[in-house]
């Protein structure tokens, strides 16, 4: 009884980041919850093998994998690259974006909803790393170890994706 309080008290505060990371590697709510319910589900029978303190680098890696293994098994998934400029159009549309918002409220949902088209271009290890630095403020550290690479790759990728990031807004109109 005292390790189910134990994991409650440690996993259940991390949820919502783990959310953000799988609906941004997923693109997809309700994919998002079902990777977060599977990876607490992995992160439970496996909870005694947590060594440290860094239970949310531990758990992110878990749902990281989850996220990555349902984008492997699927036979539809067609990833776009970040060189289809005709993709972050489609992506665009779908958001709803609109040119030229009267007001600064329509044109922040309007910088935002851009810069979410874009970063749903980029590749999942960039979106990956960009998702875990920037919107989860965790540390490269943390990041290497989420994602079992070295420190240095967690820096070159996300270079790279913050300069695919900034050609894309230009590219949509967005960065000027």
């Amino acid at each position: 009884m005292k390790l189910a309080r134990n994991f409650e008290a440690t996993i259940l505060p991390l949820l919502d980041s783990g959310f953000n990371l799988a609906r941004w590697l997923l693109r997809n709510d309700a994919n998002a919850e079902d990777a977060v319910q599977e990876a607490v589900l992995r992160a439970m029978k496996y909870f005694d093998k947590l060594k440290g303190d860094d239970a949310r680098a531990w758990f992110l890696g878990i749902v990281r994998n989850v996220c990555f293994t349902h984008l492997n098994e699927r036979k539809d998934w067609r990833e776009v690259s970040g060189q289809d400029e005709s993709a972050l159009e489609e992506l665009q549309y779908t958001a709803g974006l609109t040119q030229d918002e009267p007001s600064v409220a329509l044109h922040q949902s309007y910088q935002r909803q851009h810069i979410n088209a874009a970063l749903s271009a980029l590749v999942p290890a960039l979106r990956e790393v960009l998702v875990l630095r920037e919107l989860e403020g965790l540390e490269y550290e943390q990041i290497a170890r989420i994602a079992s690479i070295p420190v240095g790759t967690v820096m070159s990728r996300l270079s790279r994706a913050r300069a695919r990031m900034r050609e894309l807004l230009t590219l949509s109109g967005a960065r000027e």
